[in-house]
């Protein structure tokens, strides 16, 4: 497409937008009685309208039934989360079998290493990218203290050139192939929470078992970003949280996806809850742990109903919208917004502003990460003032994310606009 920095331009390209409709099923905070705009979908998403009468749905039948909700509530709660595995194969590129919701996010990746990180004195070494999520960064550092390796040795990081801000893919293949037959887990984000830079999952998941290494990715950033095909790249383990992207609300339950080659294998090792445990005898309340053979069979505890259903709300406009023009409706949203902000750059000589994000869309989902060389703490906030809600990270970085389910053109072309001003009042 060929891009113009006009209001016209952005019209125009919301009118041919065929889920341009989706924006209605949000709510838009409010600025002066407008709509703000609305980049911080990466951090936390919009309220779909339906989230009140989905949660309503359970009270409802709470309040009506009690404990027989169980069994009688529209959506029976004893096997509330079965309804999202079909759901979420669709937006990870995986088998029904091999996914799950439940628990957050952190409490996912531990209860995986468990399974996925079996350190030896040969083989202990885990390999993930610098600057990764401070929480990613917390658990693998106390799972290496709890196998008795010290993290210092036990943790690489693979970290960009001189110079440079992203990592490139030969480096990190070239990291996991160096230490060899020492490394017990490969363990990336799909995208990177600072940069906004997207990982080549099937070339790291290739390079890991080369190695003889597990290898996992924590998806908090990719999953509903970026088109994943989790099962074909043969990616072992994979988490992520729904509250970003996928719009299930603060602190919403998240996910956890399993490969198939791995679901019924007794010998790996696992924590065991009773939700877990086989369905067809897990009421006999026996000692001895049997596994369900699917993903399910990670699980510790019953669904906790009434967040997964502001997670069912969002995940059916998922469905209904679909992820192959989601995605393509965010290269055309975040390429627009990266020509909008090298048009302003033109104007201070490229001197203010430096996007760290890859400018390849393959290579990058719907996030563009700004430095602001100059003020940058100052432009934010007051951008924040006039209506932008983006996001701020130490030292010099704005986040800004047109997320395609309800962002527009006309959004980014406002935001370029109101970036300009703020440049020549702060």
């Amino acid at each position: 497409m060929e891009f113009e920095n006009t209001l016209e331009f952005a019209k125009k390209s919301d009118e041919l937008d065929t889920l341009k409709q989706f924006r209605q099923k949000f709510f838009i905070p409010q600025h002066n009685e407008q709509d703000c705009i609305y980049f911080t979908g990466n951090s936390l998403g919009l309220q779909p309208k339906s989230v009140s009468s989905y949660i309503q749905q359970e009270l409802d039948d709470w309040a009506r039934l009690g404990v027989e909700g169980h069994f009688d509530a529209k959506n029976p709660w004893l096997s509330y989360h079965e309804i999202f595995p079909k759901q979420l194969s669709d937006i990870v590129g995986c088998l029904p079998a091999e996914v799950v919701a439940m628990n957050s996010l952190t409490v996912n990746l531990h209860l995986l290493m468990v399974s996925f990180y079996r350190p030896t004195q040969q083989r202990y070494k885990i390999i993930c990218e610098a600057k990764a999520f401070p929480s990613d960064q917390y658990a693998l550092e106390s799972q290496v203290r709890f196998h008795g390796f010290d993290p210092t040795t036990g943790i690489i990081e693979v970290c960009p050139g001189k110079g440079e801000n992203i990592l490139r893919t030969e480096d990190i293949l070239s990291v996991i192939e160096q230490h060899g037959d020492q490394v017990a887990l490969v363990m990336f984000g799909g995208v990177n929470y600072y940069t906004g830079q997207y990982f080549d999952i099937k070339a790291i998941t290739a390079a890991a078992h080369k190695a003889g290494a597990y290898a996992g990715f924590d998806l908090a950033h990719a999953a509903g970003n970026i088109e994943l095909h989790l099962h074909d790249w043969d990616v072992d383990f994979a988490c992520w949280c729904s509250y970003k992207y996928l719009n299930s609300g603060p602190g919403g339950v998240a996910g956890l996806y399993i490969h198939e080659k791995h679901l019924a294998n007794k010998e790996l090792p696992r924590f065991a809850g009773w939700w877990g445990y086989t369905k067809e005898t897990r009421f006999q309340m026996e000692k001895g742990f049997e596994a369900i053979p699917t993903a399910e069979g990670w699980q510790l505890s019953n669904a906790p109903v009434l967040s997964m259903a502001a997670h069912k709300a969002s995940l059916d406009i998922f469905i209904e919208a679909g992820m192959e023009r989601l995605c393509s409706k965010a290269k055309l949203l975040t390429g627009y917004l990266l020509f909008i902000i090298d048009e302003i750059n033109k104007l201070n000589d490229g001197r203010l502003i430096e996007v760290i994000t890859p400018r390849d869309e393959k290579e990058r989902g719907c996030q563009l990460s700004m430095v602001v060389k100059q003020k940058g703490k100052e432009i934010f906030n007051e951008l924040n003032r006039r209506g932008v809600i983006s996001d701020w990270r130490e030292p010099d970085v704005i986040r800004v994310a047109p997320v395609p389910l309800y962002n527009s053109f006309e959004d980014v072309w406002k935001f370029g606009e109101i970036v300009k001003s703020t440049i020549s009042r702060v």
